[in-house]
């Protein structure tokens, strides 16, 4: 839930600095593929950034009042400032069940550190991000408090475009990039970078000097920027976003928030850093999905979806909504397909309680249909399936897959086409 708003702002933005559109489109749906990215609370990215060289404030993490009050009398600051630590945005904003106001704190006086925290911890803090219930408070990072005096926007991510990673920066920064690229699209700076050489020591400049940095900040703004290119390679980053990137009035650079998103193909890599993955504040359908190698969507309507593809996904569910349904959910197996998949899959979608059908849309290439059809008969009757099932197969040995269903004996509707099946789907909760 939280990855995204800041990834879809830095992706607009580039689309104002490029012509080839498209392919951020296509960047934008492959990320809806996939919800549950590994997502780290903001003390652990910093923790990376720090572990790199790149500037950031003092900070500690408690998980009881008693630690953040010694951690608070450590930090010896003139201020000091207490973050929730939970994955949504809002925080500042946001209201905890304990009766406490806001999920960022600001003091001088160390002392109030550990009554504060002792409201937030153990307590669920809601945000305009959060769910209803809210998200309960595990940690909180205790962190010394600095003046800034400007505030710039400096971000590295994946560009097909440039097949390889680019640098995008705004003197205009603290604030929703899209907002700078809208209005004022002459305020964002683009850097493509060689992945053979890296940044080089006049990109960092020129970018450094784009932001507004002057004199020995330039420099050191320069130094921060190849710093956190370093951090965007040695942790398989897709994304390095610092907002902002900030001065203080004693003349240091200082990344002060970051978000970092990261490959998931290279998780074989990155272990240490993926065993940060806290799981206790996905949804547990999506945490039991990626189990098994499959990814899933909750909607709020009643006709489940099973695809292949995140394209056919969407579609899917466009179509169910154009004949009068709504879809509940859907379930993407991807290319790989294993029997057992198809089986957890239905087991997944049998156990939400607003699911009154379900609508199963192969459109087999390298998705051999034989297998779905098998999945499909194996769960039909080991769980029972009391709710109609509606199933379009197309592809490879969809021939093979049809006589399976045929065959099965169970109370299975086959449909021509996706139009078909969606028609059916939502004809079959209306009896």
């Amino acid at each position: 839930m939280a990855a995204s708003m800041a990834s879809q702002a830095v992706v607009r933005a580039l689309r104002e600095t490029t012509s080839k559109h498209r392919l951020f489109d296509k960047f934008k749906c492959a990320r809806l593929s996939s919800r549950r990215w590994l997502n780290l609370q903001e003390y652990q990215s910093k923790k990376l950034m720090q572990e790199s060289g790149v500037t950031v404030q003092r900070f500690y993490v408690a998980d009881t009042a008693s630690q953040a009050l010694e951690a608070a009398k450590r930090l010896e600051a003139k201020e000091i400032v207490l973050k929730a630590q939970i994955l949504a945005g809002g925080r500042g904003k946001g209201l905890f069940d304990s009766g406490l106001k806001g999920g960022v704190h600001l003091t001088k006086d160390p002392s109030v550190v550990g009554e504060l925290a002792n409201k937030m911890l153990g307590f669920s803090l809601t945000t305009k991000q959060t769910p209803k219930e809210g998200v309960k408070v595990k940690t909180v990072m205790v962190a010394e408090a600095m003046d800034i005096s400007r505030e710039t926007y400096f971000a590295i991510l994946m560009d097909r475009a440039c097949n390889g990673p680019v640098m995008v920066g705004s003197p205009q920064g603290g604030v929703d990039i899209e907002e700078v690229a809208a209005t004022t699209p002459e305020l964002i700076f683009k850097e493509p970078i060689d992945i053979w050489e890296g940044v080089r020591d006049d990109q960092a400049l020129r970018m450094a000097g784009n932001l507004g940095f002057k004199g020995p900040l330039e420099s050191q703004a320069a130094d921060q920027i190849k710093r956190l290119y370093d951090l965007f390679l040695k942790v398989d980053a897709t994304q390095v976003e610092v907002n902002p990137l900030g001065e203080t009035p004693e003349g240091q650079v200082v990344c002060f928030d970051a978000k970092i998103n990261f490959d998931d193909n290279a998780e074989f890599r990155q272990k240490a850093v993926f065993a940060m993955d806290d799981m206790s504040e996905s949804d547990p359908t999506e945490t039991e999905a990626a189990k098994w190698d499959l990814k899933y969507i909750g909607l709020d309507g009643n006709i489940a979806c099973f695809v292949n593809g995140a394209g056919l996904a969407m579609a899917t569910c466009d179509i169910i909504d154009l004949h009068g349904g709504k879809p509940a959910n859907f379930l993407d197996l991807g290319g790989g397909v294993k029997e057992n998949q198809v089986y957890q899959a239905f087991k997944l979608l049998t156990a939400d309680p607003k699911v009154e059908a379900i609508l199963v849309n192969i459109f087999g290439g390298i998705v051999n249909c034989a297998i779905i059809a098998n999945g499909i008969t194996k769960a039909c009757r080991e769980l029972e399936l009391k709710v109609p099932l509606v199933v379009r197969l197309e592809g490879t040995n969809v021939q093979e897959a049809k006589r399976i269903l045929s065959e099965s004996g169970l109370p299975i509707t086959s449909a021509s086409d996706l139009d078909d099946a969606a028609k059916k789907a939502v004809a079959s909760i209306r009896k």
